[in-house]
């Protein structure tokens, strides 16, 4: 299976929204149309290579976290990555567990974005600037890891997000033994959330994990 097509598949099975371009200009473009999260960027790309496609990420003022993959380990290369602004630096072969992971701690430095100070699912607000949560008029008290995992929520409506998905953003992980205080938090929030006889958002998905959304 080709790299991109794998890449892409063990994303989406983490619950990514995947988007793949196979040369730098198309990239620049995709990235430029929809502005991801996460650019994961490989160097030997054909038309504009990785450096340059990051150098012109940075250059448009992309909010985009980069990940740069390399078949070359000198310091030298990793330097060069860097300096063209790419977040961190994965050299190839590597296991897919870990690009996941490296995935997820940039995600875990994304900070509050213009634009994205509140979000919104149904009747459920969320302002991140001022640390406050609403149900229409109603305020939800939340403890910090609360809101956490609410805000991770909310940031991915309607996927389905496995529990160790859940412990890798909001508890920097988690043995298979703690995994069961997802579901405790999640108890939680659906107390918290529903204190007023209000629908409910967040939905189990047997087998899987847990799904929020409005009806």
């Amino acid at each position: 299976m080709p790299v991109a097509a794998a890449l892409r598949r063990a994303l989406e099975y983490a619950g990514f929204d995947v988007m793949v371009a196979h040369d730098g200009p198309t990239a620049l473009a995709v990235a430029g149309r929809f502005a991801p999260d996460v650019v994961v960027l490989d160097v030997m790309l054909p038309g504009i290579d990785g450096y340059g496609v990051c150098s012109a990420l940075r250059a448009a003022d992309g909010d985009a976290l980069v990940l740069m993959l390399t078949a070359r380990d000198a310091t030298a290369d990793k330097v060069r990555g860097l300096d063209a602004g790419a977040d961190d630096y994965l050299v190839k072969p590597f296991a897919y567990e870990e690009l996941l992971a490296r995935v997820r701690a940039l995600l875990r430095r994304q900070p509050v974005r213009p634009g994205e100070e509140k979000l919104a699912v149904g009747n459920l607000t969320m302002d991140l600037k001022a640390h406050e949560v609403r149900r229409e008029d109603r305020e939800v008290s939340l403890t910090a890891l609360e809101f956490e995992l609410l805000r991770y929520f909310m940031r991915h409506p309607r996927q389905v997000l496995t529990r160790q998905q859940l412990l890798d953003a909001v508890w920097d992980g988690g043995s298979p033994a703690t995994s069961n205080v997802v579901d405790v938090y999640v108890g939680y929030l659906r107390s918290k959330l529903e204190a007023a006889g209000e629908p409910r958002l967040l939905h189990t998905v047997r087998g899987v994990g847990y799904t929020f959304r409005a009806r």
